[in-house]
C-alpha cells in the first residue's frame, strides 16, 4: 500500500501501546527509497496535555496514561525526508512567508506504516542545521540526559541516537539524494488544502 501525492496521512507517535501524538501530513512523495511529507500552517494536531519539556520527559518515562488535547501548528512550514528503516528524518523549515529558516534532523524509531498512515516515536534528541549548511548544532541533549535520568534511555540508546543524529545531518552536509539540488523554493501543490487527521488515526490494533 503506498499513498499518492497530496493524501491526509496520519503521523503517530506510540508509546506502550498508547498514542503519545498524532500530526496531520501531506504525502508529497510515497517511493521504495524515498518518503516525503508537508506538515503546513494551521494544521490540528493531538498532543500530550502539558507544554513543560521537563513534565513531558516525565509523562513519557513513568506514565502509564495520559490526555492528548488538540494543537493548532502555527509555526512553521516543514517538508520531510525519511527513508524506510531509518531513525531520523531530516526536515527543511520556512516561516509563514516561505523564507528558509534551516534545516533539523529528528531522531525518532523507524516509520511503520499502517493503513492510514505511519507509527514512529521522536527519541528527543535532534540536529539543528543553518539555512545555508554552514553550522550544526546538537540539541534537547538536556531532555535525553533526563531520559537516562529517569530510566527512559539506557547509555547505548543515548549512543544510538546519536549516531542517527550524525548520519542524518552527513545525508545533508554531503549532499546525498535528495539533497544534491537546493529545496528554498520547494512548495506544495496549491491544490492539496490543510491536512487533516484521516478517519481511524486513533485506531491501534489490539
Amino acid at each position: 500500500m503506498t499513498f499518492a501525492p497530496g493524501t491526509s496521512v496520519a503521523l503517530r507517535e506510540v508509546l506502550r501501546g498508547r498514542i503519545w501524538a498524532a500530526r496531520p501530513l501531506l504525502v508529497v512523495r510515497d517511493e521504495p527509497e524515498q518518503l516525503m511529507f508537508y506538515a503546513t500552517v494551521g494544521a490540528r494536531w493531538m498532543a500530550p496535555d502539558t507544554t513543560d519539556r521537563a513534565d513531558l520527559i516525565r509523562t513519557k518515562a513513568t506514565a502509564s496514561s495520559w490526555e492528548l488535547v488538540e494543537r493548532t501548528w502555527n509555526e512553521t512550514h516543514v517538508l520531510s525526508f525519511t527513508w524506510p528503516g531509518a531513525g531520523h528524518a531530516v526536515l527543511h523549515f520556512w516561516d509563514e512567508g516561505w523564507s528558509p529558516l534551516g534545516w533539523y534532523v529528528n531522531v525518532q524509531r523507524p516509520l511503520e506504516r499502517f493503513d492510514v498512515g505511519f507509527d514512529s516515536l521522536d527519541e528527543d534528541l535532534d540536529v539543528v542545521i543553518e539555512a545555508d549548511r554552514s553550522v550544526w548544532r546538537w540539541k534537547d541533549e538536556d531532555d535525553v540526559a533526563l531520559g537516562v535520568e529517569l530510566g527512559l534511555y539506557s547509555d547505548e540508546d543515548v549512543r544510538r541516537f546519536r549516531a542517527e543524529g550524525a548520519r542524518g545531518r552527513d545525508r545533508l552536509l554531503e549532499r546525498e539524494r535528495p539533497f544534491d539540488v537546493e529545496w528554498a523554493d520547494w512548495r506544495p501543490d496549491p491544490a492539496w488544502g490543510l491536512p487533516v487527521l484521516p478517519e481511524g488515526w486513533d485506531r491501534l490494533d489490539g
